[in-house]
């Protein structure tokens, strides 16, 4: 991945680093100026995935499963950050590094299967933004997937201009997201008691079991782990390992702050549909479209409308980061780079041909994020493998702690999907 212009060089004609560069203009300005990578790949924290499992899940088990956003919404931050870390550290993202440190057929392998999650979240991402411009302006399905597929190029070519304007699109996509189910809470108001009571972890049969492996596999996400070490990988040169850690202070809170509003977010899609359809015994809500209708039938127009488009800026800017995503994972894992064209014409497909069947966008939507938890420990593991290693990371090796808890997420990931398999195939 070529790096920004910013860091092409270590020091200036001042003797100044890319880091003594952004520090000298003030506490608050450096902060905005190192602020970016983690609110992109939390844009995949609220693709449309996301909408279908927590509308869902709120409609159909009320509060139940909060525990089960906020505990997966933790993971991510987690998670992020140790991609974040590898990408500045070593100045390589996670596949490449994968690429330099296992054997050639294994980097094939995690390719292959990397591919095939690329595929299933543009499922999600393309039917999530289709859906939104149908109900916004009633486009039909198809031509809405194909127009989607033309706007995620329009903000991937901002990259053109420098991160930054990429960067700044996506965040303020990310807030137009968050501005609309900010409306829709303080319209509809739900319980904060029962939200509390959400919190103690508890399931209720297969059902909630299989929406609970769903929202995991749609708040962590695959691709944003490859991603993020990739954002992070040259962004900010620095000269040494001292510069380093003030890169890595700056990313934690970048983390911290993105993933916890990606969090608000999805916890609000759930409890909104909860305090909404579950509480009004509507729990067979369990479309896109359903929830819209509700929105509009027992708030008023407003509300379907926040909705809509939230579900339309979610599935746009997803959709482009998904896509920055498989060129990192291509070019890292077997060194091949195909034309973003290419790649994005390729990735849409399996999505229009759902369009094109006529299957439940919402059943698929749902089955994507299934799918997409599969490939969590894909991408998890090796993050875990390779952060844990002082010859990779030097100083910054993982702490023991930090090592364990997240062998302890990839384990508890790893077991839901085990689980789910054996119920779904009456094996357990």
């Amino acid at each position: 991945m070529t790096p920004p212009l910013e860091a092409t060089a270590t020091v200036d004609a001042v003797g100044l680093s890319p880091v003594e560069r952004i520090l000298a203009k003030g506490r608050w300005k450096a902060t905005l100026a190192m602020l970016g990578p983690a609110f992109v790949a939390s844009i995949a924290y609220v693709d449309p995935g996301n909408f279908a499992t927590n509308v869902r899940a709120g409609a159909q088990f009320g509060y139940l499963l909060v525990w089960v956003i906020v505990a997966a919404n933790l993971m991510a931050m987690l998670i992020q950050y140790l991609s974040a870390k590898l990408g500045i550290v070593t100045d390589r993202d996670l596949p490449e590094n994968f690429r330099e440190h296992y054997p050639r057929p294994l980097s094939w392998a995690m390719w292959v299967q990397a591919e095939l999650i690329s595929m299933s979240t543009d499922i999600a991402e393309f039917l999530g933004a289709a859906l939104g411009l149908n109900l916004l302006f009633h486009v039909p399905l198809l031509p809405a997937g194909v127009i989607t597929g033309f706007v995620a190029l329009g903000i991937l070519a901002l990259q053109r201009h420098g991160y930054r304007r990429f960067e700044l699109a996506i965040t303020a996509l990310l807030g137009l997201i968050f501005l609309g189910f900010l409306y829709e809470a303080l319209k509809i108001g739900p319980s904060a008691s029962a939200t509390a009571g959400g919190l103690i972890p508890h399931l209720s049969g297969n059902d909630s079991l299989y929406l609970a492996v769903g929202i995991i596999g749609a708040t962590v996400m695959p691709h944003a782990i490859y991603l993020h070490s990739a954002l992070t990988n040259g962004r900010v040169q620095a000269r040494n390992d001292y510069e380093r850690k003030r890169i890595l202070r700056f990313e934690r809170l970048d983390v911290f702050i993105a993933l916890g509003l990606a969090g608000l977010v999805n916890l609000t899609m759930l409890v909104v549909a909860a305090k909404l359809f579950h509480a009004h015994g509507l729990i067979s809500v369990d479309t896109i479209q359903g929830a819209h209708a509700g929105f509009s039938h027992l708030v008023g127009g407003g509300a379907a409308l926040a909705f809509a488009v939230a579900l339309l800026a979610s599935g746009a800017s997803s959709s482009s980061v998904g896509t920055y995503a498989g060129q990192v994972v291509m070019a890292g894992f077997v060194n091949l780079r195909i034309p973003l064209m290419a790649r994005r014409v390729i990735t849409m497909l399996p999505a229009l041909v759902v369009l094109a069947i006529g299957v439940s966008p919402t059943s698929a939507l749902v089955l994507s994020q299934v799918v997409l938890s599969f490939g969590i420990p894909f991408a998890l593991i090796p993050l875990v493998m390779l952060t844990s290693r002082r010859d990779v990371m030097g100083v910054h090796v993982n702490k023991r702690l930090t090592t364990t808890v997240a062998w302890g997420m990839a384990v508890v990931i790893s077991g839901l999907n085990v689980f789910l398999l054996a119920q779904t195939f009456g094996l357990a």
